[in-house]
């Protein structure tokens, strides 16, 4: 392991502070911030990504924000790919890759590897497809949950891609997405790793910073944002950006698919799920250093951890 490059990770559900703590970081630190977040690889899509605005963006290198359109789709291969190759870019510069996000498959894809999965098959997608159309998708989630319980567990009822995913990898496999997970990995890290995960000591504080964050981004102009958006891009609801939270619930409210009065009630819930969901996948992490992001004191203990590891 020591022969590895080091690399450090800065973990955590969405609210937990990872960004400000990722600056006190990149501030004391020879360190290059990569972000692992499966939304702000998309141009455009800013307030409701909490993206770092673009003077916090020249002072601190980020990378892999503003890679891609909201139309094109991205992935945990590709992203792999992509951090590996940013990785060996920054070990070049005498610096240290710091991942920092909540996109939890993509941390498992970068040091675990991806597993091999069959190809699509449009003909089992095509009579999912016909079955959440009769039954809608949390009753495919509920078949989901008895087939395979660690993947439904961290998966949105209303998730169609993903739930889609792993029921067509089950069925042609006859194996649990999980399993697949566990045993196909294309074995050790590519990194020597310290792994920091920011979580709440109250759940419910954290449920406050979530709502407030998301009266922040509406107060900023997010259905503007995604209006924006749909007049630039031939968009449609099915598209992984336009799935990402919040953007979901907009598009709704835009549609006339939900009503404007419970847009904020909508999100803050998805937010709430999406938080719980990162809590279920970290706290099964093992390797990992806890820190309570409502601690005052958590973003100098996460320095002086970083700092530990990168003098060893």
């Amino acid at each position: 392991m020591t022969a590895r490059p080091p690399a450090l990770f800065l973990l955590g559900p969405t609210a937990s502070g990872k960004t400000a703590v990722a600056l006190a970081i990149a501030s004391r630190l020879p360190v290059e911030i990569v972000s692992v977040d499966s939304a702000l690889v998309y141009r455009g899509m800013d307030i409701g990504t909490a993206k770092p605005d673009r003077e916090t963006r020249e002072r601190f290198v980020h990378h892999l924000v503003d890679i891609v359109e909201p139309v094109e789709a991205y992935s945990a291969g590709r992203f792999r790919e992509d951090a590996l190759r940013v990785a060996g870019e920054i070990a070049a510069r005498g610096r240290v890759p710091l991942f920092a996000g909540g996109t939890m498959l993509y941390e498992r894809a970068l040091m675990r590897g991806l597993a091999s999965l069959p190809k699509a098959d449009s003909a089992v997608r095509a009579a999912l497809d016909e079955r959440a159309a009769r039954e809608g998708w949390p009753a495919l989630h509920a078949e989901l949950a008895r087939v395979d319980p660690p993947t439904a567990a961290r998966l949105d009822p209303h998730d169609a891609q993903r739930i889609q995913r792993a029921l067509e990898v089950h069925a042609l496999t006859g194996r649990p997405l999980s399993d697949h997970f566990a045993q196909d990995a294309l074995g050790a890290p590519p990194f020597r790793a310290l792994r920091l995960s920011l979580e709440p000591s109250d759940r419910a504080a954290l449920h406050g910073r979530i709502a407030a964050r998301w009266q922040a981004m509406i107060s900023a102009g997010l259905v503007d944002e995604v209006r924006s958006l749909r007049a630039r891009y031939a968009l449609d609801a099915a598209m992984p950006s336009m799935r990402a939270v919040g953007y979901r619930q907009v598009w709704e409210t835009l549609e006339g698919t939900a009503p404007a009065a419970t847009l904020a009630d909508r999100a803050i819930a998805a937010t709430r799920q999406l938080a719980k969901r990162q809590l279920t996948w970290l706290r099964a992490m093992a390797g990992v250093e806890r820190l309570d992001c409502l601690d005052a004191g958590a973003e100098g203990e996460a320095l002086a951890l970083a700092k530990r590891f990168l003098d060893a």
